[in-house]
């Protein structure tokens, strides 16, 4: 087992655990934002990262773009930063613009966590979010926890709330299979028939469209470029079909080069695809790489964005009693 002190913030140790297996894949995991620091996968007989993050834990609270962190306790946007429940209007703290993006400014993948316990396979972090936190009501109890078994890693989150309040939490790894370049080779195969559109501050409309003759119809493997080989932007929801397999992955990314494949399980509805078309990070990553544009994929198992002002979208609000619960899976190899 391995366990140490990488940094500190807010006055607070930030450890970090290393969970392995006999395949030899190795997933580092850091208290702050209990985040996927790194993930490590044998090819050829060496290790190759799949994920982005930075050697450097100082750079995180300032220059990652949410790196490997669980995002919430509302992941994605919200439109004004306001929700109503039960007659009362709730304001949010907002971070992008008038929205509310990823929990807020200082959401739960930008504190500190607490490692509640670890034995080299399974770690489970634990964070207390009070009531008002970033202008949700109630407070919430929440748990993640990862287990790694060869070369599958299980994620199962739960959050018990003290009142009703909205959670949707998001596990927020960029993934490049080949652990260095861009992605717009990766070819990618989701099974979902329809998407959830955006307007031009990219929060959603609503709407729920069909994929068919658009730029996020993955019902068939292809790569994240246009017909005529330009690069896609894609940062949308697509709507996971309700009646596929659920022992079969929702999401199937496979390296250029075949070299690897990643298969994502869950139980969510919906899955936000985003292939880093924004990225622009000054500082180094690691191994010293520099991830610019398209740099890495965010498949981002959620409920809906929006859903707080959607009530047509899934009901993403928890009460006393009954937990939120989410679990995913998510094997490389």
């Amino acid at each position: 087992m391995q366990r140490r002190v990488i940094g500190s913030f807010e006055e607070q140790d930030v450890e970090e655990v290393i969970l392995s297996s006999q395949e030899g894949v190795r997933v580092t995991i850091m208290t702050y934002g209990a985040a996927i620091r790194d993930w490590q996968v044998p090819v050829e007989g060496e290790l190759r990262s799949v994920t982005l993050g930075f050697d450097n834990f100082e750079f995180y609270p300032k220059y990652s773009p949410y790196f490997g962190a669980v995002a919430g306790r509302v992941a994605n946007r919200t439109a004004g930063s306001t929700f109503t429940l039960d007659g009362q209007r709730h304001r949010l703290v907002a971070n992008e613009g008038d929205n509310h993006l990823h929990g807020g400014p200082r959401g739960i993948g930008k504190q500190n966590w607490r490692i509640e316990d670890y034995d080299g396979a399974r770690v489970m972090l634990s964070l207390f979010s009070p009531d008002g936190d970033m202008g949700y009501p109630g407070a919430l109890a929440i748990t993640v926890c990862y287990r790694l078994t060869g070369h599958r890693l299980e994620i199962a989150f739960t959050a018990d709330a003290s009142q009703k309040t909205p959670v949707n939490l998001v596990q927020h790894n960029y993934f490049n299979l080949m652990g260095t370049g861009d992605v717009l080779g990766h070819r990618l195969k989701i099974e979902a028939s329809a998407y959830t559109p955006v307007g031009d501050d990219q929060t959603a409309t609503g709407e729920i469209l069909p994929v068919e003759s658009t730029c996020h119809d993955f019902r068939v493997e292809r790569t994240l470029r246009e017909d005529n080989g330009r690069p896609l932007a894609l940062d949308h929801n697509l709507v996971l079909d309700t009646r596929r397999d659920r022992a079969l992955p929702s999401a199937v990314l496979t390296a250029p080069d075949d070299s690897l494949t990643l298969r994502l399980f869950t139980d969510q509805p919906g899955l936000q695809v985003y292939n880093g078309w924004k990225l622009n990070v000054p500082v180094p990553g690691l191994a010293g790489r520099r991830y610019e544009a398209f740099g890495g994929l965010c498949l981002e198992d959620q409920n809906f964005p929006g859903t707080l002002n959607h009530a047509h979208f899934p009901d993403p609000f928890v009460e006393p009693g009954t937990p939120y619960v989410h679990r995913c899976a998510i094997e490389i190899g």
